[in-house]
């Protein structure tokens, strides 16, 4: 049974305002790995022709964000220099700012996170919350989009043995901190979006409490909510199939996020979820 949906003001990306009222589609973010070590589709689009050809079949697909990520954070990776990813993700974002899409750019350093805004990213969409020193003042003074993610601990050591005492309070606390750090940092409400973390510091059995709350988490700030399970591990504990074969089990998984209330899913298969999302809008609403 599909949550009550919840309206929202469209979310200031930058250059663009985007809709995310209940009678919209869902957004659809396209995953743009140019990393050798992603979990998923690490190393075949970190070539900038390569990574340029994924963009423009996720444009010809539907996809209405295009998420640049130059840094891998599939569990127990180890962080990336601030040089080494500017050096991949910057030739990326100039040559997509002209797209015609929004770009999300996936990072936890306030550094590239200055340089991406200054280059014309209208998103910055960072797993660790913006609580790195430096943060809030690299994206206070911009328009563009921020997507505050939970994870608890780091990569390198997230997925060892995490524990909460009620995750989806523990999860809608942090959100409570972070959304009250931000706001006084000057930075709009309409500017955020919020994403539990699928995956980051949680059990299968966290993923799916959280899943299953998604409207008690977005209702809760009256923000929208992303969210991205995408091909991951929880995905691969249900259906029993490897990385390259958690397709269905992807698409199951966004619809059972917007059924639940998201606004946003990040996804690998964009012409997929563009098409699943499509025939449950027309079941879900008349218009």
């Amino acid at each position: 049974m599909s949550a009550s949906p919840t309206s929202f003001a469209p979310m200031k990306f930058g250059r663009f305002n985007l809709r995310l009222d209940a009678a919209a589609r869902p957004l659809v973010m396209g995953i743009l790995n140019v990393t050798p070590d992603s979990f998923s589709d690490g190393g075949r689009y970190n070539s900038l022709e390569l990574a340029i050809t994924h963009a423009e079949q996720m444009i010809a697909e539907g996809v209405d964000i295009i998420d640049i990520g130059g840094e891998s954070t599939r569990p127990g990776s180890v962080s990336l220099s601030e040089e080494e990813e500017l050096q991949r993700v910057m030739p990326v974002l100039y040559a997509l700012r002209d797209c015609g899409k929004p770009l999300s750019v996936d990072t936890c350093k306030p550094r590239v996170m200055r340089e991406a805004i200054i280059a014309g990213a209208d998103m910055i969409n960072d797993v660790n919350g913006f609580r790195a020193e430096g943060a809030l003042r690299a994206v206070s003074d911009s328009d563009c989009g921020l997507c505050i993610m939970h994870m608890l601990g780091e990569p390198r050591s997230m997925q060892q043995n995490p524990q909460y005492g009620d995750v989806v309070g523990d999860v809608i606390a942090y959100f409570q901190e972070r959304i009250g750090a931000l706001e006084a940092a000057g930075i709009e409400r309409r500017r955020l979006c919020i994403d539990p973390g699928f995956g980051f510091g949680k059990t299968l059995a966290h993923n799916l409490s959280l899943l299953r709350n998604l409207q008690q988490m977005q209702t809760t700030f009256a923000l929208p909510l992303l969210a991205g399970l995408s091909r991951k591990t929880m995905i691969g504990n249900i259906t029993g199939k490897p990385v390259e074969g958690r397709l269905a089990g992807s698409l199951g998984g966004a619809l059972a996020a917007v059924a639940h209330g998201a606004r946003i899913v990040r996804v690998h298969d964009v012409a997929e979820t563009v098409d699943a999302l499509a025939v449950w809008q027309a079941a879900m609403h008349n218009n």
